[in-house]
């Protein structure tokens, strides 16, 4: 899969841009506060209708408008297509082929990003919040059941906590209806985790693969899904279901004194280890960083796996991050296989020398040139 085109319209300080790209790599040359990072959140957010960087759309739109217009055309193994997205006050419109979906969920999946910057670093050493976005935000482009679930689940559980809020000040009285929403909310946590489960297992094979390579075999990486309720089991859905109701009965009293959910997928963890010990808390800043490089780089061929087509990389900044040799690994795992747009303020020696004929675009304040 690679993009042919991108048009944006009054997006962050786009105000008209229409472009081609190659199916290699694309990079993205200019000094800081230009706009090399605004145009790769617009492929993000072509892909997810969300952005990585805020969570107010109006943050996208141009001040100077009320609207903004993002275009691409995809282009598949067997098939190539336009998506458009709309931007405003009013909300988000989205259309494939030019028909509009009347879900954000039949939209999200028809192109597949990932995305790589310096504070992807963090999700090794960072906290539970970012590895859970990680996963959901990964493995929902990957399932369209994942994100359905995910979205259900967020849906209940803020009508739990808001209910428990409600029981803790005595609002309301009747714990029924908190047994009706444990219940539903227990339905959707077991498919969340065992899907999880079923899909950071796929993911270790390849990260395996990876961190082996770039540690000249001197390391081998696991990973570990840190829940509650399985407690490291592999338990099937009616299980997870089963212990979920039983830890939402446990902990009742806490929750209705604390007015929140205390159990649950939002509450989970992974765990990287690294020959047996956690990288987060016995691992080098390089364990960490090779850590955090394997699992993204794994991405790639598990997209490649679910979907029968590889993603688009989107590496914002981060060759100044890392070494030459993790340099070196990162674009010859990438060469020939993935379209690639990467920001940077400069081409270092390495990425001269590893990089087979890039198309070169350079940006100033909002504006694209590509170099001959």
């Amino acid at each position: 899969m690679y993009l042919e085109n991108l048009s944006l319209h009054n997006f962050r300080n786009y105000t008209d841009l229409k472009t081609e790209f190659i199916p290699g790599v694309n990079v993205l040359l200019g000094a800081n506060a230009q706009g090399k990072t605004n145009l790769l959140e617009s492929i993000y957010v072509l892909a997810l209708t969300r952005s990585h960087r805020t969570s107010n759309d109006r943050d996208l739109i141009n001040w100077d408008a009320d609207t903004a217009q993002l275009a691409t055309r995809v282009k598949k193994t067997m098939s190539s297509m336009p998506l458009e997205l709309e931007l405003s006050a009013k909300g988000k419109r989205a259309r494939v082929n030019h028909i509009e979906q009347s879900k954000l969920s039949q939209y999200i999946g028809q192109l597949n990003v990932i995305l790589f910057a310096p504070e992807d670093l963090s999700l090794v050493k960072g906290s539970p919040a970012i590895r859970r976005r990680f996963i959901d935000m990964e493995f929902g482009q990957m399932s369209s059941k994942y994100l359905y679930n995910s979205a259900q689940y967020r849906t209940i559980l803020k009508q739990r906590n808001q209910y428990l809020k409600q029981l803790k000040f005595k609002v309301h009285s009747d714990k029924v209806f908190l047994g009706v929403l444990s219940d539903q909310l227990a339905a959707y946590g077991a498919e969340i985790i065992f899907q999880r489960r079923q899909f950071l297992k796929k993911l270790e094979k390849w990260a395996q693969q990876l961190h082996t390579q770039i540690s000249l075999g001197k390391e081998h990486l696991t990973f570990e899904y840190v829940s509650q309720v399985d407690q490291g089991k592999e338990l099937t859905v009616d299980q997870l279901y089963t212990k979920l109701q039983e830890a939402f009965v446990e902990h009742q009293e806490r929750e209705l004194q604390q007015g929140t959910t205390l159990v649950g997928p939002q509450r989970d963890d992974v765990r990287f280890l690294v020959n047996g010990k956690n990288v987060q808390t016995f691992g080098s800043q390089g364990q960490q960083r090779t850590t955090a490089l394997s699992v993204k780089l794994a991405e790639i061929d598990l997209m490649k796996e679910e979907t029968g087509e590889y993603p688009i990389l989107l590496l914002d900044d981060v060759l100044s991050e890392l070494d030459d040799d993790r340099q070196t690994h990162l674009l010859k795992t990438i060469q020939n296989k993935v379209q690639t747009f990467l920001t940077t303020t400069s081409l270092s020696g390495v990425a001269r020398q590893l990089i087979d004929e890039p198309r070169i675009f350079t940006i100033s304040n909002g504006t694209l040139h590509k170099e001959e």
